[in-house]
C-alpha cells in the first residue's frame, strides 16, 4: 500500500501513526485489514506503534500470511535509583478508583442519556440521605395541598431572571420538569445561592407549589455537599509518611524551569515517601495555535524521554503517582485514562500511572486527584471566583460532590456509563492542578492542594494577564494533615 493511503485511513480513523508502524503496514497490509486492526485499539491510543501491531499478530498473519517480520528494540525501564534511607516507613500505593482499561463508551445517544442517569442517581441518593423527595411528575396531580412544603431532586436544566428580578430555575428529573421562583426579597442568602448554581449539576429544593402547580416556590435549596463532620477513619489513624504534591511540569516548553526542577529533586531526601502529580507532565503538541513557537522540544515522545530523565532521577525510595492533563498525550475527553505502555516504558517501574481523575490510597490517606479543567467553567460562571485563588473552586468540587457538573463547557466530557467524577468517597486529599497558582485549604475536614507549576509566565498568559506561581511544592504530613509550601524559585 502507498504510505499516503495508510495514513489517511488512519487520519478517518482518529489515530496517527509511528514510521516504524508505518513501515510493517507498507509490506504486509490491505485497507481492510487495518481497518479490522484499528478496531482493536483503544481509543485513548494516540499515536499507532510497532507495539500495537505486535499485539495482535493473529489478524496479521490471517490476513495477510506473511507474519510480522520486525522486531521492536527492546526498551527496559530504567533501573530504580538504590540510594535512599533505610525505611521506616513503609511506603504503599493502592489504586481505588480509575478509568483506565475501563472506558466503554462509543458516543451514541444512549451512552449519554446513560451517562447523566447514573449522575442524577448517585448524587440524588446523597440528597435523599438528607431530605425525603418527591418525583416532579407527582407534583402535577389534582387536589394537592399546595400549601403543604415539600421537597424535589433534580438537575439544573436552566436558569434566568424574571422581569421583576426574582431567580428562575428549572431543573429536572427522569418524570419531567419544573421551573422554581427564588424571590428577592424573600431570603438574600438563598437568592444568592441560586444565582451561584451551575448548569447540570444536581440539587435538592424544598418549597411549595403555586395554586396550579405549575411552580414551586423555594425556601431552601440543598446540595450535596460533605457531612458536616468527618469521621477520621482507622487507616487515617494509623496512616504514616510524607508526600509532596505537584503537577504541571511542562516538559519541552521554553518556558519549563529546569534549574527550579533540579534544585527540587536535590531537596527530596530521606523523609519524603510520596510524589503524587496531577497532569501535564509534558507542555505536548498542538493544544493551542501557534504552541510550536513556545516549544525546545518539537517531538511528544523527546518530551516524555526528557521528562523520565528528570522522574527517574527522583531518590528510589519515594513512590510515585502520576497522573494526565489536557497537555499530555491521551484523549482529551475526560475521563483520561492513564499514559500508554509507549509512553510508561521510558519511566522507571516502580511508577504508579493512572488516569484522571483517579483516588489512590498513600499510607492509609484516600487522595483524590483531578487534573482539574473544570475550573475554567467553575470560575468564570461563580461571581467573585479566580485563578489566583483556586481553593475557592476546589470547595465548590467538594459541595457538588461532583468534579465536572457542566456539560457542553470548556471541559470535554465522554459519556462513561459511569459518572467517574462523581465525589463518593470522600477522599481526605483532593489535589489539582491545571490553573498553574498554588492554593491550600481546608474544607470539611478535606485537605485541598492546588500545586501550581513548574513553568513560568507564557505568552498566552501574558496576554491573558494570568500570574502562574511556579516552583513551589506542598508537603503533607500523612498522620497529622499538617502542610508547608516550599518554594523552589
Amino acid at each position: 500500500m502507498e504510505t499516503g493511503e495508510i495514513i489517511q485511513i488512519f487520519a478517518e480513523s482518529g489515530f496517527q501513526v509511528d514510521p516504524a508502524a508505518l513501515d510493517m503496514l507498507k509490506t504486509s497490509a490491505s485497507p481492510e485489514l487495518i481497518q479490522e486492526l484499528l478496531s482493536s485499539i483503544d481509543s485513548s491510543v494516540i499515536v499507532v506503534g510497532a507495539e500495537h501491531l505486535l499485539s495482535a499478530p493473529a489478524v496479521l498473519q490471517d490476513k495477510c500470511g506473511k507474519g510480522i517480520t520486525m522486531t521492536l528494540p527492546e526498551v527496559r525501564a530504567p533501573p530504580i535509583p538504590s540510594e535512599g534511607k533505610n525505611q521506616q516507613v513503609s511506603a504503599s500505593v493502592t489504586v481505588l478508583k480509575d478509568i483506565s482499561n475501563q472506558s466503554t463508551c462509543i458516543g451514541e445517544y444512549t451512552d449519554f442519556v446513560g451517562y447523566f442517569k447514573d449522575r442524577y442517581t448517585l448524587l440524588g441518593d446523597l440528597l435523599r440521605k438528607r431530605i425525603s423527595a418527591r418525583p416532579v411528575e407527582s407534583l402535577k396531580k389534582r387536589n394537592m395541598d399546595t400549601r403543604e412544603p415539600l421537597s424535589v431532586i433534580g438537575m439544573v436544566l436552566n436558569k434566568r431572571t424574571s422581569a421583576n428580578g426574582h431567580r428562575l430555575i428549572e431543573i429536572e428529573d427522569s418524570t419531567g420538569t419544573i421551573p422554581v421562583l427564588v424571590h428577592k426579597e424573600k431570603d438574600m442568602e438563598l437568592f444568592e445561592m441560586a444565582g451561584s448554581l451551575l448548569m447540570d449539576e444536581v440539587i435538592g429544593v424544598t418549597g411549595t407549589l403555586s395554586a396550579d402547580s405549575s411552580l414551586m416556590f423555594a425556601n431552601s435549596i440543598i446540595r450535596p455537599d460533605l457531612p458536616n463532620t468527618q469521621n477520621i477513619s482507622i487507616a487515617r489513624e494509623n496512616a504514616r509518611g510524607k508526600a509532596v504534591f505537584i503537577s504541571d511540569i511542562h516538559v519541552g516548553s521554553k518556558t519549563f524551569l529546569e534549574d527550579a526542577w533540579l534544585r527540587f529533586v536535590d531537596w527530596l531526601g530521606d523523609d519524603i515517601d510520596y510524589l503524587i502529580i496531577a497532569g501535564d507532565v509534558v507542555d505536548g503538541i498542538g493544544i493551542f495555535p501557534g504552541q510550536d513557537k513556545e516549544l525546545a522540544i518539537l517531538d511528544i515522545y523527546e518530551q516524555y524521554a526528557k521528562a523520565a530523565e528528570y522522574l527517574n532521577a527522583v531518590p528510589g525510595h519515594i513512590k510515585m503517582i502520576i497522573s494526565p492533563g489536557n497537555h499530555d498525550a491521551v484523549r482529551q475527553a475526560e475521563p483520561q485514562p492513564c499514559f500508554p505502555e509507549r509512553i510508561t516504558r521510558l519511566f522507571r517501574s516502580d511508577i504508579t500511572f493512572v488516569g484522571n481523575p483517579a483516588m489512590v490510597d498513600i499510607g492509609g490517606v484516600k487522595v483524590l486527584i483531578y487534573h482539574g479543567r473544570s475550573m475554567d467553567d467553575i470560575i468564570a460562571g461563580t461571581h467573585g471566583f479566580s485563578y489566583g485563588d483556586p481553593a475557592k473552586p476546589m470547595a465548590s468540587m467538594l459541595r457538588f460532590r461532583h468534579l465536572s457538573p457542566i456539560y457542553g463547557g470548556r471541559v470535554s466530557i465522554a459519556p462513561e456509563k459511569k459518572d467517574h467524577f462523581v465525589i463518593d468517597p470522600v477522599p481526605d486529599i483532593l489535589h489539582c492542578g491545571h490553573v498553574h497558582t498554588v492554593g491550600v485549604s481546608r474544607y470539611k475536614g478535606v485537605l485541598t492542594i492546588n500545586s501550581g507549576t513548574w513553568q513560568s509566565q507564557t505568552e498566552f498568559q501574558k496576554r491573558m494577564n494570568l500570574q502562574p506561581m511556579p516552583a513551589k511544592a506542598t508537603v503533607v504530613d500523612l498522620a497529622s494533615m499538617e502542610y508547608k509550601i516550599n518554594s523552589f524559585g
